[in-house]
């Protein structure tokens, strides 16, 4: 008989399964042991966590994991932009949750790689709902052990989140790059920034980016040269010399008309050119991505968590449109 007494006062115990009444991300198989993740393209994992909070208190994005599977069950992988459904061609299934204990770092992210380098070893693509952005350093640096100096990173963001610390904080969410930037197994020049803007950035951020040979296409860039011409350079850069590329979004990378929950960043990116962005890099074959800083308790109509599902969706889309177009050239 399974031992039956409450688990709030045992300091070991550790949540390993996806909330009690959320489905599954688009209802998909939801997968129980290692074992069955070779059997995936991509594999969906949750990060219900938050470090620091540098914008005072809390702001809700351990709720994003949650909130972007619970609005997920009215969509499915066909987009008549393209007349493709990306599940004709991907199999995905989703992994649940990482364990996190929220303010700790060195259990949350050991728990994080020790998922991704699971999903990794499968050879699957992890596709990862957040949490703040902090979680993208253990997230690369996971997959940069596995291909060192090679991995190409598309980040597309408001803010450049190179901080080299907050306050005595060096792993918070607006540090990840820095850390990257300093990783053994990363090349910082193949690391591109995409849509910064706004008065929330700092000189010091711009200084390190430059310092470390990392590149920055400005949102203004994005408008004036359009969303085409800017990804295609991204990838350029991404993808010169590497095996392989992947994304990582914050949501304030959209312009707050259509990221009402978070921080209120103008002047940024439409969730047209997001989308449209992400199907290229997926088309040019992106190996994984992760969306992150959604704050579901300011808005009810759970507007960033449909901006995440939709931004995956055209990820996949175009993963699937590629590996429809490599089929059929054999």
């Amino acid at each position: 008989m399974k031992n039956s007494k409450p688990t709030i006062y045992d300091p070991a115990f550790l949540p390993n399964n996806i909330y009690s009444g959320v489905p599954s991300w688009l209802n998909l198989p939801v997968l129980e042991n290692e074992s069955e993740l070779s059997s995936m393209d991509a594999v969906v994992t949750g990060v219900p966590w938050e470090g620091g909070c540098t914008i005072g208190g809390y702001s809700s994005c351990t709720e994003g994991p949650k909130a972007i599977r619970s609005v997920s069950i009215r969509y499915t992988g066909y987009l008549p932009d393209f007349d493709l459904d990306a599940f004709d061609y991907l199999k995905v299934g989703d992994f649940g949750d990482v364990a996190c204990r929220n303010g700790d770092y060195p259990l949350t992210f050991e728990a994080i790689r020790e998922r991704i380098g699971q999903i990794e070893d499968a050879h699957a693509l992890p596709i990862t709902f957040g949490g703040d952005h902090g979680i993208a350093y253990p997230i690369i640096s996971e997959i940069a052990k596995r291909h060192p100096k090679r991995v190409g990173v598309l980040h597309i963001d408001a803010h450049l989140d190179n901080y080299s610390n907050f306050g005595d904080d060096e792993y918070a969410r607006c540090s990840p790059f820095y850390q990257l930037y300093n990783d053994p197994n990363m090349d910082s020049t193949k690391i591109v920034h995409i849509g910064i803007r706004g008065p929330r950035n700092h000189k010091e951020e711009f200084a390190n980016a430059k310092k470390y040979g990392a590149t920055v296409i400005l949102a203004r860039e994005i408008k004036e040269n359009g969303w085409k011409e800017s990804i295609r350079k991204a990838i350029e850069i991404a993808s010169k010399d590497t095996d392989l590329m992947y994304i990582t979004v914050c949501s304030d990378c959209l312009d707050a008309a259509s990221m009402p929950q978070g921080p209120q960043d103008m002047c940024g990116l439409t969730s047209y050119e997001l989308c449209m962005m992400l199907h290229e890099a997926g088309l040019a074959g992106a190996k994984g991505m992760d969306f992150v800083e959604i704050y579901p308790d300011t808005l009810s109509y759970q507007t960033a968590a449909h901006d995440a599902c939709w931004a995956t969706l055209y990820y996949l889309n175009g993963l699937a449109e590629r590996k429809k177009n490599e089929g059929e050239q054999k």
